[in-house]
Formats: C-alpha cells, structure tokens, sequence
C-alpha cells in the first residue's frame, strides 16, 4: 500500500486549539472577557456599509440595520417575529425595507466580495466555489418556486433555487455572490413574472450553469484573488462550461458523474479520407482511440494504485482518503484537438463505496496532495450554506417578489460577512470560535425590546388578526372558485 502523503504538518492543537492553564472569565480557559464588545462591533461593521441604504430620496440605514440585528436575534427570521425582538423594529417596515425600497443589492455584494478578498484573497488557498442551494417553499407564488431539485433534501421538491459564489481559504469562507434560476416555466409565463416584480431583462431563461459562468466572469472583473474555480458534478457534468472557464484562463477543480467518459491516449480528432467517389466527403472528426466511463477505468485499477492522502486537520482527527491521479483526455466530438486534463479520484476509507471523480485543469506539474486538497475544499461552500440557514436564517424568509429575495439574501450575506471577520479577528483567543458561539453572545449582549405582559397580549393579538385575515381570505378563495364552477 502507498505511504501516506501529507497535505499539512500543522498538529491538530495548532488548528483547534489545546488545553490551557484556566484564567479569567469564571473559569473559561481563556484571558479576558472575548467577544464582550461584539455589540460596539456589530454597530461600526453595519456603518461602513450605510451608503449602500441611500436612495434618491431616503436612506433606509436605520431599517437595514435592524434587519440585520433581527437576522442574529430572532430565533425564527420571518419578519414579524424579528420585529418583536429588535428595539424599534416594526414587521411592515421590515416588509418595505424589504420588498419595496428601490436600493440596489448588487453594488452591496460587490463590497461584501471585496472585503472578504481583503481578508484571504492573498492566500495561495483562495478559491471561488460555486454551488447552488435550496429554500424549501409551499404555493407557486413565490418567485421562481417549481418542482424542481432540492440538493438538501436530495430530491425534488416545491422550491427555489438560488445559485452562489463563495469566496475561502480553508474554513475561512462566505458567500459573495447569487444569482436566482428561473425555470422556463416562470420565464415563459408573462404574467406570473410581472405578477412577481421581476424585471424585463430579467425574463430570460438562463440554466445554472450559465448563471454560474456569469457570476465566475463577474468576479474576475472584480479583481477577485482567487486561485482556482471549485465546482461540484451538477456543474463538472457540463462539458461546454469547463471549456468556457479553461479559454478564459481560469484554473477549476469540478466534480463529474460516474458515467464521465474519458481517454486513457490522446484520440488525436482527425477527419477519416473519402473512400469512395460517391456521395459526400466525411467532414466530422473521429476518435483514433476508445473513451471509457470513468467508473469502469477505476474499477480495473489494482489497490496500490491507491494513495493515502491526509485532506485536512477536523476536530475528530486527520481527515485521511484514498486518491488516484492520472492524465487523461477529454473530447467533445467537435473540437479540432483532445483536452488533456488531470482526473481526481477520491475514495472514503470508512465507506469505501463511495468515491468522488473530479477533472481539473491544473498546469500539469502539480503534486497529488495539492489536488487532493484542491479537490476538499469545496466542502466549505457546504458549511457556509449550513451555517447561514442554522444562524442567519437565509432560507427563512417569507417574500414572493424578486427583488425581496435578493435584498434577503444580500443583507444574510452581509450578516454572514460580520461573522466571517469576526471568527478571523478573535480565532487567536476562541480557537474554536463558530457561528453559531457569535449567534449566542449577539443575543444575549445585543439590546432586546421589553417586552411586558401587555406587549406579548398585543403581540398575540397582531399575530391572530393576520392568521384569521389568511384564513378568511382562503376560504373567499375557495367559494369564489366553487361558484365559477357552478353547480
């Protein structure tokens, strides 16, 4: 069997941190009481971004501020209940902060990428990981909402579907980037669109790819450091947008299908010589070599093929797989010359069946270990989907217009930014800072509306009013419907 190849010489206690001599804080292995400015922090955060709240005629800072302490103090983040938490909020003012006000989410995101290249974009680990995520939605109202594929859910399901970029370096990642896909369904219907709010130019079909090729291009025009694209095999699968990203000079790492076929020799295209006088002259090019499914080429190889590669430090140890690398070519029956690219392939050493393929495009002299791990991090893509449904409440939200859902997701990605500088500001006193840590002391240092006892029956009050004005409105729905149906 191979011996082991390293990817990091870090020991575990370096990365997560190691038993200290208990000091301060009641006993809290750590000098000095961390995180107890996070409010004061919070605020100078939110003001280096005020001028993106400024319209022709208001600035929204003030409400945009509060939607972003409701995202962290409320533990659910639908509009109502946020206001009931944050001091001087109000649910029809977040509504309208929200849904209404004309200030632009696209210029905010740009900053929100700038800063977190700022931060790990001079990194040789910085990459740009693009992935999609569900928000699992009732009805077919909300825009861009069908039965589509939930990948958290790993099925289809009534949803939307939002496709991200997000910029990392190692654990160190946030989201700086979405686009929302609209089925062709949504796109040919006229007036389900107008009905949604969303935009003329917007009315045109774009699949996920395309929208990801968008945001990849977008973000080089930004300025954006990173060192190489990371995808998984709904996007590697594409043969058209590897190719897109390799003429435009970008260095990928994308996950591809057990069915991905590829050549073991270059199949060196030709066009075959006539043969015969009559009819027409071959135009198409041939293979001179077979393509084999990349599944049946791993399948023949013998297990010292196999090296033992350690990915990453975790807290339940060294993350250790299985890889094999070899060149290999891909051809797409059209272009005059083969690709000739690097095939990835990683195995699980507790579960063994389950194997990842990934092609990349990386300069040939590139050692296994560093694509192997180049290969590992669009895990963190993952992660930051989990922590900004879990704490920020990304997927919580309860709108129906276009421009509600990307001011949403813009103002959760802002809030995600906040956590992301915090996590790399206070990692040499909280080791193991999260999320979810940050979440907790927000909520608890952050001031909250006094609430009495008359406040919560008012509360209540509100609550059932709007639940009974919903319930009666299905119910003139309903008889409206039965009417036109006659008896």
């Amino acid at each position: 069997m191979a011996d082991l190849i390293p990817i990091r010489s870090e020991p575990a206690s370096v990365l997560y941190g190691s038993p200290l001599e208990t000091v301060g804080c009641g006993g809290f292995p750590y000098a000095g009481r961390p995180l107890e400015n996070l409010g004061q922090r919070a605020e100078v955060f939110h003001q280096g971004f005020r001028e993106f709240f400024m319209t022709r005629t208001r600035s929204v800072s003030q409400q945009s501020k509060q939607y972003l302490l409701g995202l962290v103090q409320s533990r659910k983040r639908n509009m109502e209940r946020m206001a009931e938490v944050v001091p001087g909020a109000d649910g029809q003012v977040y509504q309208h902060f929200i849904s209404n006000s004309p200030w632009d989410e696209r210029p905010l995101l740009d900053r929100i990428a700038f800063k977190a290249d700022q931060a790990i974009g001079d990194s040789e680990n910085c990459s740009l990981n693009v992935d999609e995520s569900g928000m699992g939605k009732k009805g077919t109202k909300s825009v861009g909402v069908a039965r589509q594929w939930n990948g958290r859910l790993g099925k289809v399901d009534n949803c939307q579907v939002v496709v991200f970029t997000a910029l990392g370096c190692g654990d160190d990642v946030t989201l700086v980037n979405e686009r929302l896909f609209l089925p062709k369904e949504w796109v040919e219907d006229a007036a389900r669109c107008e009905e949604a709010h969303i935009p003329e130019e917007a009315r045109v079909f774009h699949s996920k790819s395309e929208l990801a090729l968008e945001m990849v291009r977008h973000a080089r025009r930004q300025g954006l450091r990173y060192r190489w694209v990371g995808m998984d095999g709904g996007y590697g699968k594409e043969p058209w947008l590897l190719r897109e990203l390799d003429r435009d000079g970008e260095v990928w790492v994308a996950d591809v299908h057990c069915d991905q076929r590829i050549y073991l020799e270059d199949p060196q295209p030709i066009v075959p010589d006539r043969r015969s006088p009559k009819g027409k002259s071959p135009s198409r090019r041939i293979a001179q070599t077979t393509a084999i499914r990349v599944d049946r080429w791993v399948a023949a190889q013998p297990e010292t093929a196999w090296n033992k590669v350690a990915i990453r430090e975790t807290t339940k140890g060294t993350l250790i797989v299985d890889v094999l690398h070899r060149r290999v070519w891909l051809w797409d029956g059209e272009e005059p010359q083969a690709h000739c690219w690097h095939l990835i392939v990683r195995r699980e050493i507790a579960s063994p069946g389950e194997i990842k393929y990934t092609l990349s495009n990386a300069p040939e002299p590139i050692s296994i270990e560093r694509l192997a791990y180049m290969q590992g991090q669009r895990y963190w893509i993952e992660y930051a989907f989990r922590e900004a449904k879990s704490e920020i409440g990304m997927a919580e939200y309860q709108l129906r217009l276009w421009q509600g859902l990307h001011h949403h997701m813009a103002m959760v990605m802002l809030t995600m930014l906040f956590f992301f500088q915090v996590r790399r500001e206070d990692r040499g006193l909280l080791s193991l800072l999260s999320f979810h840590d940050i979440s907790e002391v927000l909520r608890v240092i952050l001031p909250r509306a006094n609430v009495t006892y008359d406040q919560i029956m008012r509360q209540l009050q509100e609550r059932h009013r709007r639940r009974q004005a919903s319930i009666e409105s299905a119910y003139r729905k309903q008889a409206r419907a039965e009417r036109l149906r006659g008896p």
